[in-house]
């Protein structure tokens, strides 16, 4: 086991809060597996960017790159901005497709760690290089290891190859095994479920290792946990609790008893996507009431956002139209600020709340506390919320209506006895309906990746004439050669990582050093828009 990892960790701000650590990817798929996997990655990670390249307000990813180890490890994009760069993304998706599917080699033993050790060195570069113009919101990096072979040989892999490496800047380092089995969350309530103890574990205490099926839907939630705001630098609510009902509960200053918890996104707000009908209604916008909650709770440095639990509700005592917009999940925090002990005792107390409510049948109604601002003489609006408990140890948060928000609204009882004709018919095309035990939103699909793919494409398509001609009146003589030539997203190997036998694709004397991890020749950019695109579906 290496012992060189640091976690990053460090005081939080405002802009980190959305924006997830860079990623470097490392798809490490030999022959004849790629064939079986290629079709399946390509078109989770063309789903997964079409979203995050989507999403409106804070970039929630910031730096990507992707590498593929096979007989030998090749960069297949450098480091790159996530947002605004759909087309290089699309495009190295391209070239993924293009690689080869037959065929039998025999791998470097030290093709892997090789890729490792070239991405962290292009990181350090990339940071070195942005950091002398601006700030740098991010200093850690994230590797995650796609493989088709045996996870626990290749952590053993990564372990001896890495001892000796210098990975202070690797914030964690993932091994992920793709298998052949059937999907069975198909058939599953809850398709985002944590993975169980058989499916996942960590070894020792560095690199983590995890199992995943080898199909669209398990790779999309896999890629799609990314975008999930995963900081550690400090828990983002206190629940409170009156003391007199839970005296066993650790207490806060003012005398309740305090629960810290971290605050996650049950789905995607439609608002935040362009285009889609529900976005266009504006029903849940993010600067709304319960999204504020969210941004209030993560992006408070100085205190957390508060929940007061002030009454208990029966399970049935509330009417669903009264809740309104986007549910979230609270969880036992996992900051890291806070010692094993009160951890352990935290999470203990979260799950014997969920179990008490479970076993009482009671919801709970919560007031959220604003965050102050300075000595204003105005009381802020008060939000108030309902939990409800679930057999996960998870807690679900909505937002509840208030009388100032409430809508005069008629219920009339129901008549009794409708007329036999009317009951008959009814029944009859009610009969005549497929009948499913639950929902399960993996098996509804409303297009909204190729929506938003050709949205996208439609988009940089009308930046790219201006590219062209620019890149033209740059270039003349170049003119034929932006016809016919595309230019490559590989990077020459540096010079701590040599590849054996391998010639590097682009001379390293033709470019300053600074320029291996950018796209900055509008060359480059008018070819990789002229480049394959993968098709969207219907």
């Amino acid at each position: 086991m290496y012992h060189g990892r640091s976690t990053g960790k460090g005081p939080s701000t405002p802009t980190q809060i959305y924006q997830q650590p860079p990623r470097l990817l490392i798809v490490h798929i030999a022959l004849p597996s790629w064939a079986h996997i290629c079709s399946n990655l390509c078109e989770a990670l063309q789903n997964f960017f079409c979203l995050a390249c989507s999403l409106m307000g804070p970039s929630r990813m910031s730096l990507f790159s992707l590498y593929m180890v096979q007989n030998q490890h090749e960069c297949i994009l450098p480091f790159v901005q996530v947002k605004g760069n759909f087309a290089r993304l699309q495009a190295c998706i391209s070239e993924l497709r293009t690689l080869q599917k037959e065929g039998c080699f025999r791998p470097h033993s030290t093709s892997l760690q090789l890729a490792v050790e070239d991405g962290l060195q292009q990181f350090k570069q990339y940071t070195r290089h942005v950091a002398t113009g601006a700030a740098l919101s991010y200093t850690s990096l994230e590797i995650t290891v796609l493989t088709s072979q045996p996870g626990k040989e290749v952590v053993k892999q990564l372990e001896e190859g890495l001892k000796d490496t210098d990975l202070v800047k690797v914030r964690r380092l993932q091994v992920v095994e793709i298998t052949e089995g059937v999907l069975e969350c198909m058939d599953s309530v809850s398709p985002v479920e944590e993975p169980s103890s058989d499916e996942s574990s960590v070894l020792g205490t560095d690199i983590d290792l995890q199992t995943i099926d080898n199909d669209v839907v398990s790779m999309e939630i896999f890629f799609k946990a990314w975008l999930h705001n995963s900081g550690t630098d400090q828990e983002h609510i206190h629940l409170l609790l009156p003391s007199r009902c839970f005296s066993n509960i650790s207490r806060s200053g003012d005398d309740s008893m305090c629960l810290k918890c971290d605050l996650q996104e049950r789905l995607l707000s439609p608002s935040l996507l362009p285009g889609t009908a529900d976005g266009s209604l504006r029903m849940d916008d993010p600067k709304g009431d319960f999204s504020t909650l969210y941004q209030m709770a993560s992006q408070s440095s100085a205190s957390c956002y508060k929940l007061r639990v002030i009454k208990a509700l029966n399970s049935s005592g509330i009417c669903e139209s009264l809740t309104y917009g986007l549910p979230f999940i609270l969880r036992p925090t996992s900051c890291w600020q806070l010692d094993w002990d009160e951890l352990e005792t935290n999470q203990q107390h979260f799950h014997a709340l969920c179990h008490s409510l479970l076993k009482r049948e009671w919801l709970l109604l919560a007031k959220g506390e604003p965050l102050s601002g300075g000595h204003s003489l105005r009381t802020p609006a008060s939000t108030f919320y309902v939990i409800v408990p679930s057999r996960s140890p998870t807690l679900l948060v909505k937002a509840v209506a208030t009388r100032e928000l409430l809508l005069p609204s008629p219920f009339p009882p129901l008549p009794e006895d409708p007329t036999d004709v009317s009951l008959k018919t009814v029944e009859r095309v009610l009969d005549s309906l497929e009948l499913e035990p639950t929902y399960n939103p993996l098996q509804a699909w409303s297009h909204l990746y190729s929506h938003l793919s050709n949205t996208l494409t439609k988009l940089q398509g009308r930046i790219q004439p201006s590219l062209e001609s620019r890149a033209l009146r740059k270039h003349p003589c170049k003119a034929g050669q932006l016809q016919t030539n595309r230019v490559r997203a590989t990077v020459a190997p540096l010079p701590m990582t040599p590849t054996p036998g391998r010639a590097p694709k682009m001379p390293a004397a033709s470019k300053p050093s600074s320029e291996v991890f950018f796209w900055p020749s509008k060359e480059e950019e008018v070819e990789e828009q002229k480049g394959e695109e993968y098709p969207s579906g219907p």
